[in-house]
């Protein structure tokens, strides 16, 4: 019998404990190998303790873990410049998470019109079945009943608009409309990619009242999707982007980057935090973002995420419990009529992690150096266990 845990029970946790991880395989307690398809839901882009990553915490270590952000701290320009140089932004602002990360674009927004603009503006729309964070203000920002229910009273100033539906989104812009907040693909929401034409609309509608556009990028950025960053595949700039998950491999970092108009919006005082962007940190990010580069990954996963998608399409097209294939890059969804736990369970117990997206959606997130012969192995097992459960469901429902 395990003994009583002193954490607060928050996660439904799998039962499997990692001791060991390198590339695309996890090793359990028990010694069993598992193919990993979550990447630590889109952290672990380069894999698990990638070696060029590593060497340069180590030499980090060695020199400087922490100093006051009332310091000059090199890695810190440097990453700027790297994150600048791969997006339409030119100022950065380093935190500890996306929660953060959207957090201070939320600050940013209402500061902006505020004092910058004299704006008695604050009102910011999001979508719908979109995911932005736990703290107060960005689990408001979330368009997800079951994420807010018992922290009332909520904080004012969000309303949601049906996700890819432009008019939805215009019917909601009035005199207190400060912002719109985008995910590019609703990941929590089910791997739902926004559609080209909704996308574009949004921009206009931003353009035309003077809104900012904030694109939530924190899952879908660092080339998940087959570009450095998501909003690229629909030909718009954002005047915000957050980032976190991938940015740090593994090791907890956020960034909100922002137009230049923006940076008078925060000066000394404005916002700030303890720990965001030290040196350690920002190093990994550093190392990060220079392999990603070397190896052209963002592209690599547009073209594994293609040939994934295309495999599975091909594959579960007559099974009937199957509704839809979707993703972008290698970020992809597999929608069932029913709920999936029993089909996420059933797949871990054939030595594949993959993770759901909302009730009815199988998620996988592969790191973008994941093998093509891996990936061929994840269609195998998550085909075959789909197919043996559409024959027990037909059981079930006649």
């Amino acid at each position: 019998m395990s003994e009583k845990s002193c954490l607060f029970p928050t996660y439904a946790r799998f039962p499997i404990t990692f001791v060991k991880g390198e590339g695309s395989r996890l090793w359990d307690d028990r010694g069993n190998e598992y193919l990993d398809m979550m990447s630590g839901l889109a952290v672990t882009n380069l894999g698990h303790a990638p070696e060029s990553v590593k060497q340069k915490v180590k030499e980090q270590l060695d020199q400087l873990w922490h100093v006051s952000n009332l310091f000059t701290i090199p890695n810190q320009e440097k990453l700027a410049s790297l994150l600048t140089d791969i997006s339409c932004a030119d100022a950065v602002f380093f935190c500890n998470s996306g929660a953060e990360a959207n957090e201070a674009a939320i600050k940013l927004a209402r500061r902006y019109k505020q004092k910058i603009l004299d704006q008695d503006k604050y009102e910011i729309i999001t979508f719908k079945q979109s995911f932005h964070g736990r703290t107060l203000a960005t689990l408001t920002a979330t368009g997800q009943e079951k994420v807010q229910d018992g922290f009332l009273p909520l904080p004012e100033g969000f309303v949601y608009a049906e996700y890819n539906n432009s008019a939805d989104v215009e019917k909601l812009i009035n005199e207190k409309t400060c912002a719109v907040m985008l995910e590019m693909v609703q990941g929590e929401g089910g791997v739902m990619p926004a559609d080209p034409t909704f996308v574009k609309e949004v921009s206009e509608l931003c353009k035309k009242h003077d809104l900012l556009l904030i694109v939530d990028e924190i899952q879908t950025g660092m080339g998940r999707t087959g570009k450095w960053f998501a909003y690229e595949h629909y030909g718009i700039e954002p005047d915000i982007i957050s980032v976190a998950k991938g940015l740090g491999s593994g090791l907890p970092i956020g960034a909100m980057l922002g137009k230049e108009k923006l940076a008078e919006a925060f000066t000394p005082g404005n916002h700030a935090t303890t720990f965001g962007g030290n040196p350690v940190i920002t190093a990994a990010s550093i190392a990060t973002i220079e392999e990603m580069t070397n190896l052209k990954l963002p592209q690599r996963a547009l073209e594994l995420g293609d040939w994934m998608i295309t495999q599975f399409s091909e594959r579960l097209k007559n099974n009937s419990i199957v509704k839809e294939v979707r993703g972008k890059g290698l970020m992809i969804g597999i929608e069932c009529t029913h709920p999936v736990a029993d089909l996420i369970k059933a797949v871990h117990q054939e030595g594949v992690l993959v993770v759901g997206a909302g009730p009815n959606v199988i998620r996988l997130l592969p790191n973008l150096l994941v093998q093509k012969e891996d990936l061929q192995k994840a269609v195998d097992v998550i085909c075959t266990i789909l197919e043996e459960h559409k024959s027990a469901w037909k059981e079930t429902v006649q």
